[in-house]
């Protein structure tokens, strides 16, 4: 990979006094770029306050002035920074790699007062590179020493030249964008290990034999920030020479795919969006490793056993895969950090995955309120079926309610998809007529006495429902349609006679 030496502008005039802000801003990878290394990088002035320190000139080549000269500086009092000063600009300009392999990405320049520096670490010669994974950026800035300089002075040289090459995975190192190399067995498959950032890594293995587990450490990657990491990633019966894997995490949703949606409403805890370049037939299957803080479970209720991972699948549903917690003494072999609680689960390959804790939910699936009519002071029963649509066993409290008012509850226990009925009993003392709900649930309409009638001493308002969970309901004393049930004693004995008869006769032979 050539050298790519440009003369650039480096004009940093010295003045008594300066309004240099030493600021950060986010570099960006699209829109023009002065591209060296035969186009395979691509240096871009960075996205942000900093980034106007840099720009590209008529030739189309990065220059760097932090002077008055800089058309990018409209502030016509600005002259240059500080004499007897020094500070850091950060983000000043990007490097981006765009090529298929890793690169080691450097830069030289002579200087005594000048610095390009990388995350506050010095670039500048070939041991201090940074490594680049394909489509990786690097954002560069200046360190600054103007001690012991004289005001109106160009501070450093005029030209500086920003140097690559091919980085094997047998040879990367861990630099300031934090690459490992790592191996498994004597002549194993080599993979190399790339974190860009707390919640990304970049993993690439070679030497692959068929039908080889290739075995990825991601050494806590960040998807609910430190609550929920990534530990490592494991491709069983490989079929490819070289794989390549990018993963990110999130505790949000990622804008290509939609939120977790499942029947049994799991919590979403976090999300994997994983692009890999090998066909998903070409390994027999993924083992996603990710580990929680004891605390944070304990904090948001969650049992180990409930925790979950599910898969997205190219339909856009979700699948729950079978996740297992590792055996604390499978932990120590393995050399897993111990203050965490350890998962693995087994499936196949997707773009997208989502860490989730099962919860019990608890739906009313029937509900009757019999008889719908009861005299002032007697008692009601209220029947419901429940049923958990959740994932996890739990207990709930279900509310019974008039008009909106609490008037009884039970506790109900349940295994995932198990069913119960539960009774609720209570009296009502006033007249009226009552909405009754379960967990908000409609039930019905109980009528206690006559709500119209100037005796019944009352309208059914709630404040004047009863409280007595512990009474059996009694059959109403009149029903309906005003008909007392002795004045049907007769009427019915003759039908019931009239039918007897009847089937009688249509029993007798012809």
């Amino acid at each position: 990979m050539p050298t790519a030496r440009r003369t650039l502008t480096l004009a940093l005039l010295l003045v008594a006094a300066g309004s240099l802000a030493f600021a950060t801003g986010a570099a960006v990878i699209d829109g023009d770029a002065d591209t060296v290394a035969d186009g395979d990088l691509a240096i871009q002035p960075a996205d942000g306050p900093n980034g106007r320190y840099a720009y590209l000139n008529d030739d189309d080549e990065i220059a760097i002035d932090v002077s008055a000269s800089n058309p990018n500086i409209k502030d016509p009092s600005f002259e240059g920074v500080n004499v007897g000063a020094t500070g850091t600009i950060d983000d000043v300009f990007t490097i981006t790699y765009t090529a298929d392999e890793y690169a080691h990405v450097w830069i030289e320049y002579a200087s005594e007062n000048v610095t390009f520096v990388a995350d506050g670490d010095s670039i500048e010669g070939e041991a201090n590179n940074v490594t680049l994974a394909p489509n990786e950026t690097v954002a560069v800035g200046l360190a600054l020493d103007t001690r012991g300089k004289a005001a109106g002075t160009q501070l450093g040289a005029d030209e500086f030249s920003i140097e690559a090459k091919i980085a094997e995975p047998d040879k990367v190192t861990t630099q300031a964008m934090g690459a490992s190399t790592q191996q498994i067995g004597d002549g194993g498959p080599t993979t190399t290990v790339v974190s860009p950032s707390a919640d990304r890594r970049g993993f690439v293995a070679s030497g692959i034999e068929s039908g080889e587990e290739v075995r990825f450490l991601a050494d806590g990657m960040e998807i609910d920030g430190e609550n929920v990491t990534l530990e490592g990633i494991d491709l069983m019966g490989v079929r490819t020479e070289r794989v390549e894997l990018d993963a990110a995490g999130s505790s949000d949703p990622f804008a290509n795919g939609s939120a977790l949606t499942a029947p049994t409403r799991p919590r979403p805890v976090g999300y994997l969006s994983l692009d890999y370049d090998f066909a998903p037939d070409a390994v027999d299957a993924m083992t996603i490793r990710f580990s929680a803080d004891p605390a944070y479970l304990n904090a948001t209720g969650t049992d180990p056993e409930d925790v979950a991972l599910y898969r997205r699948t190219d339909a856009g549903d979700w699948e729950a895969k079978p996740v297992a917690v590792v055996d604390e003494a499978v932990v120590d072999i393995l050399g897993l950090p111990e203050d965490r609680v350890h998962f693995r689960a087994t499936t196949e390959p997707s773009s997208t995955f989502a860490v989730a804790a099962h919860a019990p939910r608890y739906d009313v699936t029937e509900a009757t309120v019999a008889p719908g009519a009861v005299d002032p002071g007697e008692n009601v029963t209220v029947r419901t079926t429940l049923r958990n649509g959740g994932g996890a066993p739990g207990e709930r409290t279900v509310t019974l309610t008039a008009n909106g008012t609490p008037i009884a509850n039970e506790t109900v226990t349940l295994a995932p998809n198990e069913t119960a009925t539960v009774a609720f009993d209570a009296t009502f003392e006033t007249a009226g007529a009552y909405d009754l709900a379960v967990d908000g649930t409609r039930v019905g309409t109980l009528l206690v006495g006559d709500p119209a009638s100037d005796d019944a001493g009352g309208s059914g308002d709630e404040s004047n429902v009863g409280t007595d969970e512990s009474a059996t309901v009694t059959g109403p004393s009149e029903e309906p349609f005003g008909i007392d049930p002795a004045d049907l004693a007769g009427p019915l004995a003759l039908m019931i006679i009239s039918l007897a008869t009847l089937a009688l006769v249509r029993r007798m032979p012809r």
